[in-house]
């Protein structure tokens, strides 16, 4: 369990630049809220032994005369007061109005549907195609125009952003149908899609999809349940030396059935994807299956998957070929 300030938070793992900021503020916020619920509590206790009917058969109709609780409502104003000027306003500040410059970071564009998230991605121009509201059909959710030389190389995906390390990022999300809520977890992002809106969020990567994996790893033994999108942590052996099931490999029947017949009875596993997109915004009946795959890569990693995604992605923009 990860502790914060002294505080258990069993908080995914954080692993933007941002985000230990946003992790103090939490515990922070959950300090105070401990100690107003201990202290409440004993003023609550007090106030039924103190004034049951045993010790107070008459009624006293001038009360309390102490001033004892204002101060105390009043040093918790003052409390929340600097938590919320002296910390989350900064931090909102720097979300809000310190974008870094947009060709010193990787932007990217998303667009929220029921159900699913749109991803556009400018193509070795690093030009966007223009937009117009208009040309917004179920096949082009961004409106871009197919004609604008500036969209044939653009590279439109679906529920796969892919991101590089260590480099800031810049994502306009954008919504059209209903409110949608773009979060990414472990980069401590969260914002509203708008109808009618664009707006820019950022973040800074600073751990890789495979360091993020190296820490979920579990131990399994044969006969447990693994979850489906669960990969091997590492090569395992068959009975004739030869590599059974490779490091990556899915944890799958047939490659269980495989270790099983090598005679493994321990194994780690972590999850093929460590971290998604997720919808933290109720926007309906198929609200739970509004889950994309959020990579991040090394700059080699991410230059390959952009090279591979342009050879059947290119001038798709407003086509909207998804792969």
């Amino acid at each position: 369990m990860k502790t914060v300030l002294g505080f258990p938070l069993n908080l995914p793992l954080n692993a933007s630049a941002h985000g230990a900021e946003i992790d103090r503020l939490i515990a922070m916020v959950h300090w105070l809220m401990l100690v107003l619920f201990i202290g409440w509590g004993a003023f609550f206790i007090y106030t039924l032994i103190r004034f049951r009917k045993g010790r107070n058969p008459k009624a006293d109709y001038e009360g309390v005369k102490t001033h004892t609780s204002t101060y105390l409502e009043i040093s918790v104003a003052v409390v929340e007061a600097i938590l919320l000027i002296a910390f989350s306003y900064p931090i909102w500040a720097q979300r809000v109005n310190e974008l870094p410059p947009e060709d010193k970071a990787t932007v990217v564009r998303v667009i929220g549907e029921q159900f699913a998230w749109n991803i556009y991605y400018p193509g070795a121009d690093g030009k966007f195609g223009r937009r117009d509201p208009k040309l917004v059909t179920a096949e082009n959710p961004f409106g871009v125009d197919p004609d604008d030389p500036a969209s044939k190389d653009d590279i439109v995906v679906q529920n796969d952003l892919h991101v590089p390390v260590n480099k800031p990022v810049i994502i306009h999300v954008g919504t059209k149908d209903v409110i949608h809520c773009f979060a990414l977890q472990q980069m401590r992002i969260k914002q509203d899609t708008i109808p009618g809106a664009d707006i820019p969020i950022w973040f800074k990567p600073i751990l890789t999809s495979d360091q993020v994996r190296e820490t979920m790893i579990r131990t399994f033994h044969m006969g447990d349940t693994i979850p489906a999108d669960y990969v091997a942590m590492q090569d395992y052996n068959g009975k004739d030396g030869a590599v059974a099931v490779k490091k990556l490999e899915p944890l799958n029947d047939a490659n269980i059935a495989k270790l099983k017949e090598a005679g493994v009875t321990e194994f780690l596993g972590a999850p093929a994807t460590p971290m998604e997109i997720s919808c933290a915004q109720l926007c309906g009946v198929g609200h739970y299956r509004m889950r994309g795959y959020f990579t991040v890569d090394t700059e080699e990693q991410f230059a390959a998957w952009m090279a591979e995604k342009a050879k059947t992605s290119s001038g798709s923009a407003g086509g909207n070929q998804y792969e």
